[in-house]
């Protein structure tokens, strides 16, 4: 992400059913920093077919959804295209405009149920460029407690750049919004790492690794400017213990980093990735780290 906020794409997946919630954050992260908006549909197509004869009415919608309200005094516009697949087009969008963040919605699937990325958000978030915001809560942002999920070890061949890109981005969106900045991090103990059984008798060897942790921690958070009190360490299941930090704090936004392992090329997102990604109920933002290119192709739409 920029070090400024300048344009912000905002995927609208369903123009019968478009996020509110997304909209209303874009134009609250807008009113902060002048961004222009522009809130985006792709349109598919079966394959050899040719575009749908409602174009017309399709953008018509899609415009009136930028004159909401809540776009008052914010330079928000609407762009329909013909591309498919969805998450490619959003991508190749993305990068048409030079957007410093796309912001796409993660719907319910039913009434009480969880928040479940589908097939497309996971697309968007290996391949887009930009930093991707999941809005999967409803909520406004004020004043939000941002809390950025660092590595200091760079488990699973994280690049140790990640980690600073995660704290610049996480840092800059929580004095945009005016909020506050946390960090996380959850490690396991060594009994659960070593080859081979630790003696139980050897409890030095507990307080040793979770001195080093600590300190690895400890630095790289206050690298960031984080004061203690809001530094987070926990020893356990990422994904348990960053729901309990999560709920316990009522945190808003959770920063993650996408990571592209060697010989692959699949971007993933760290340890537990998805179980952590869809058990979230808070809004999750997605970071690159920097170089990231995306392999998405250029695509050309049929005639009309």
């Amino acid at each position: 992400m920029a070090t400024k906020i300048r344009r912000i794409v905002v995927a609208i997946r369903d123009l019968d059913q478009s996020s509110r919630g997304a909209m209303r954050k874009a134009a609250s992260i807008a009113a902060a920093t002048g961004a222009r908006i522009e809130l985006f549909h792709a349109l598919e197509w079966p394959a050899g077919g040719r575009f749908a004869p409602y174009t017309s009415d399709l953008r018509r919608r899609l415009e009136r959804l930028a004159r909401l309200p809540v776009f008052a005094g914010l330079r928000a516009t609407a762009h329909l295209e013909r591309d498919y697949p969805p998450h490619e087009a959003i991508v190749r969008r993305a990068i048409a405009t030079k957007a410093d963040l796309v912001i796409a919605t993660v719907q319910n699937p039913a009434r009480g149920g969880r928040l479940l990325l589908r097939n497309t958000d996971w697309e968007l978030i290996r391949q887009c460029p930009c930093p991707v915001l999941l809005a999967k809560s409803p909520r406004g942002y004020e004043k939000p407690k941002v809390l950025v999920a660092v590595d200091p070890f760079h488990a699973h061949a994280k690049p140790a750049s990640l980690d600073a890109a995660l704290l610049r981005v996480g840092g800059g969106f929580a004095r945009t919004l005016k909020g506050s900045l946390h960090a996380f991090h959850s490690y396991m103990p060594v009994v659960d790492l070593m080859p081979v059984r630790v003696n139980p008798a050897m409890p030095e060897v507990e307080d040793l690794h979770k001195a080093q942790v600590a300190r690895a921690f400890s630095d790289l958070a206050k690298s960031a400017g984080i004061t203690p009190a809001r530094r987070h360490l926990r020893m356990g299941n990422v994904q348990m213990q960053l729901e309990a930090v999560v709920r316990r704090l009522g945190v808003q936004v959770v920063v993650m980093g996408a990571i592209s392992r060697s010989g692959l090329r699949r971007i993933f997102i760290g340890n537990s990735a998805e179980q952590v990604l869809d058990a979230l109920t808070c809004d999750v933002l997605v970071v690159k780290p920097p170089g990231f290119k995306t392999s998405a192709t250029r695509h050309v739409a049929p005639a009309a």
